[in-house]
């Protein structure tokens, strides 16, 4: 379930699935894949944004591009080594792997009760714990990792000046301090020192809310 089609705003291409990043023998892959691959517990939707102060919600819901919604291991691959290292993008962007196909966005209503652990990440470190995170993610390692009745619903790098930023999202931020999901990171990556690691749910934004 692809949406290719992308804004033209700062060198992102007009159509993903006629740039370098996606070519049409790729498309074709990935749709193989899709109808006989291993399946995944859920979809998950790779999303990418570019950080722009001041936007509204909706500003930020309409700027987002959708890149690809995967369904088995082997699409997953397929697109993820079809696109940019998250080591490669620009300043100010973010790639998201939501599940299914919801909105990277904290108002969203299957998002709102929710938050993130957020771990600042050293550059040279970026695209292997970012690789590391979304396979995780999508292998439902975190699953033994989250209170009962919550869940892992994404996963965000996002790319500073200085250190980047992981985000790894859940749906119930009152029962976070019950967790032991930066403890599963840990063990993930055990050679990997962040700089800052928290929690902060979606209503504690200065900007939740915006309109």
């Amino acid at each position: 379930m692809a949406a290719l089609k992308c804004g033209s705003n700062d060198q992102i291409p007009t159509d993903l699935s006629k740039s370098p990043i996606f070519s049409n023998a790729t498309v074709e892959t990935i749709k193989e894949h899709e109808t006989c691959g291993i399946p995944l517990q859920t979809s998950w939707t790779f999303w990418l944004d570019k950080a722009i102060s001041g936007t509204t919600a909706e500003e930020y819901k309409a700027n987002l591009k959708k890149i690809y919604t995967v369904n088995t291991v082997q699409s997953f691959w397929a697109v993820f080594n079809n696109i940019p290292s998250a080591g490669d993008i620009q300043v100010r962007y973010s790639y998201h792997l939501m599940r299914d196909e919801r909105y990277p966005l904290w108002e969203e209503p299957v998002n709102q009760r929710g938050g993130t652990w957020r771990l600042k990440c050293h550059k040279y470190d970026t695209a292997g714990v970012w690789k590391e995170i979304v396979l995780a993610a999508i292998g439902e390692q975190f699953s033994d990792s989250v209170a009962e009745g919550d869940e892992i619903c994404g996963v965000t790098v996002s790319i500073r000046d200085r250190d980047d930023l992981i985000q790894i999202w859940n749906i119930d931020a009152a029962l976070a301090s019950n967790a032991t999901v930066l403890k599963k990171v840990h063990q993930l990556l055990p050679e990997v020192t962040f700089p800052a690691e928290f929690y902060k749910p979606h209503q504690s934004n200065y900007a939740y809310g915006r309109c």
